[in-house]
């Protein structure tokens, strides 16, 4: 366990050096071109960096195994980290969205775009190369909140690749005499309007990717069940275990907290079995359930099929 919060933190300091050195980086294109994209961009690495603290302080706390006064574990607390999350980037694409909205309305012009760009891209690869890394490590840790913060950073990657095309075909156009007298001729201040508009747009993006996470956060609350495709894996483990009439199951409930899955069925057995013979049936179970699982918990419960009782909670549901 302690080897497994070391790797743990290992990956959350990762993820905090990432954003303290694109927010340096991101900031520095942004003082020197005053694109208000790149202001979104840098925004939202302040995101990254404050889900980067919040998530190292909650992977150190979901690791700790289960307690008395913890008995099925601290990896709920894993959604505090997404929620916080969620409505940090909402904040944040609403101050996007104000900034850009004044540039809208007042184009200024943009300078030094070769070097902001050359900037923003290097920062971009960092980026990247965590977010692959934090997703790779969540999914052999089965862990939401290392892989929710990759993915908030790939899109964050996708967030810079956006911005830098426009702001690049802002520089492309601006370097053309003729484009600039169009552009003019419109009204503009060369092609600057587009900086604010791609500032928009990413403003949105960012919100939903917020909603995205509340959402998720909401579910995992609320004790939703497992993915279909693995209840699915669970049911056919336990209809191989079904024969005619003598032994059945119903009353599968589902869940997860985290990483950690959690399940409970009722097992129908012939009343007159020993508590041997049905505690074997339980125990193959158990086992097949376990070999495509590594981190689920299984409460099974054992009641003779011929007793009415054995069904009379089902028709109180």
């Amino acid at each position: 366990m302690k080897t497994q919060q070391k790797s743990l933190a290992f990956y959350g300091w990762l993820s905090i050096a990432a954003a303290i050195s694109t927010i340096g980086l991101k900031s520095y294109a942004y003082w020197l071109t005053d694109s208000v994209g790149l202001l979104s961009d840098a925004l939202e690495s302040v995101i990254n960096l404050v889900a980067a603290v919040i998530m190292l302080i909650v992977l150190h706390i979901s690791a700790r195994p289960p307690d008395e006064g913890h008995p099925y574990g601290h990896e709920k607390i894993e959604y505090f980290s997404s929620g916080a999350e969620g409505v940090m980037i909402l904040f944040a694409a609403i101050c996007i969205a104000m900034t850009a909205r004044e540039r809208l309305y007042n184009p200024q012009p943009l300078q030094q775009l070769d070097v902001g760009i050359a900037i923003s891209v290097f920062a971009s690869l960092i980026n990247l190369v965590v977010a692959k890394v934090l997703m790779s490590a969540g999914k052999r840790y089965r862990s939401i909140t290392l892989e929710s913060d990759g993915k908030h950073l790939m899109t964050d990657v996708w967030t810079t690749v956006g911005i830098l095309l426009g702001i690049a075909v802002i520089f492309v156009a601006n370097s053309f005499e003729e484009s600039v007298n169009v552009a003019k001729q419109l009204g503009l201040n060369g092609w600057e309007i587009l900086d604010p508009i791609i500032a928009i747009l990413v403003a949105i993006n960012i919100m939903w990717v917020g909603l995205q996470l509340i959402r998720r956060t909401v579910s995992g609350l609320m004790d939703a069940a497992l993915a279909e495709n693995e209840q699915a894996a669970i049911v056919e483990i336990l209809e191989q275990f079904v024969v005619s009439d003598s032994i059945d199951y119903h009353a599968l409930r589902t869940r997860y907290a985290g990483a950690r899955r959690f399940m409970s069925v009722h097992i129908l057995v012939p009343g007159n079995w020993t508590v041997q013979q049905g505690h074997d049936v339980v125990e193959f179970i158990e086992q097949h359930i376990t070999t495509l699982f590594d981190n689920i918990d299984i409460d099974i419960h054992l009641e003779p099929i011929e007793d009415c009782a054995s069904f009379r909670h089902l028709n109180n549901s």
